[in-house]
């Protein structure tokens, strides 16, 4: 089924103003969680939305935070996002990482007592308006298994970097540091279709194509898979992000992290508050004029767009084209949801008395 940006925006936004949420800050979710929907990653979207509402209910989020700067130097700060949504906290605190590069000439904001932020890609991009290189990742809840080990420790914890170009749009690269993503297993789960080979691995370690394998103690796999195709960077970049993200802001990391679906019992012995965040800010002209700097970007991406495609291969991408690209089409001629996510909309659509 197709709706338009106004149609998700309205109801979303009725959503989460049901649940306790200012004007403003249910403006800002709602912008946050569309922007996955809009630019095709249909697992971060309003498919999350009955799982954020089941997190309030089970007193995990706070409708309406107090924000606060509690540790701060001129070109740093440590945010405490006061259990709110994590599509609140995020936008707040790269904002602050902004305001401080353009003192500083760059800004870094570590966050706790988060939740789940949506996509990273849409906080990293709030620096582009300013001429600045953006950066944006977080922990998430312990689903992948680090190289050799059977045993969850780490989330996908994704990575977003937005650099601005002058002609050519902005390179946007936003990536779990998994092989594939959870919320891809779950559109796949929708689907009733298999993984391909090298996205899980089943309890005793084993790679399988088993959609369903992490409700049967499976993991997903580090980017790379296995030891032999490189999974020791993807184990060593999440490793980063959770670093970053936690155990730098005070926040819960590792096996710790709090769990995003509702059912699913807190970790015992948690050695932080919430969900951490890390954004980052650097504006330009802080190593070279932001036109000349734009005008090589358009250069860099030109030539990496014209770079001859291997065989079977329409074109060589820029990171953030496909996004892009979806986006056009979608604002166009609407965002289409799966049966499965539009009926989890009309159950929220009775609990709150909205209209779908």
């Amino acid at each position: 089924m197709l709706f338009s940006y106004d149609q998700l925006y309205q109801f979303t936004y009725a959503v989460f103003k049901s649940i306790g949420c200012s004007d403003e800050h249910a403006a800002t979710a709602t912008r946050g969680l569309i922007a996955a929907d809009i630019r095709g990653i249909d697992s971060h979207g309003v498919a999350r939305l009955t799982g954020y509402v089941r997190l309030w209910e089970a007193g995990r989020v706070n409708a309406s935070p107090v924000l606060q700067i509690v540790h701060e130097t001129p070109s740093t700060a440590v945010v405490d996002g006061d259990a709110g949504l994590g599509l609140v906290v995020a936008p707040y605190a790269m904002q602050v990482a902004i305001e401080k590069a353009k003192k500083a000439g760059t800004g870094w904001v570590s966050v706790r007592n988060s939740n789940h932020f949506g996509i990273a890609g849409h906080h990293a991009m709030m620096a582009l308006e300013q001429d600045m290189i953006g950066m944006a990742m977080t922990n998430a809840s312990a689903l992948v298994a680090p190289t050799f080990s059977i045993q969850r420790m780490l989330g996908t914890n994704p990575i977003a970097v937005a650099i601005p170009a002058g002609r050519q749009p902005a390179f946007v690269a936003d990536f779990a540091t998994t092989t594939a993503a959870n919320g891809k297993l779950e559109i796949l789960q929708r689907k009733n279709a298999d993984t391909p080979l090298g996205w899980v691995q089943d309890k005793e370690g084993n790679q399988t194509t088993d959609a369903n394998i992490l409700k049967k103690q499976g993991a997903l796999l580090p980017l790379g898979s296995d030891r032999e195709h490189g999974s020791h960077k993807g184990y060593a970049l999440g490793s980063i992000v959770d670093i970053f993200s936690a155990v730098l802001s005070g926040a819960s990391y590792g096996p710790w992290v709090p769990p995003f679906p509702a059912y699913v019992p807190m970790p015992e012995n948690m050695p932080g508050q919430g969900l951490g965040h890390f954004f980052g800010a650097m504006r330009v002209d802080a190593f070279r004029p932001a036109e000349e700097f734009k005008q090589h970007m358009d250069n860099w991406i030109g030539r990496f767009r014209s770079a001859t495609p291997a065989a079977g291969q329409e074109r060589v991408l820029i990171p953030g084209d496909p996004e892009r690209e979806i986006e056009a089409v979608r604002m166009k001629e609407g965002i289409p949801l799966v049966d499965s996510v539009v009926e989890d909309l009309q159950t929220l659509a009775a609990r709150f008395s909205l209209q779908l």
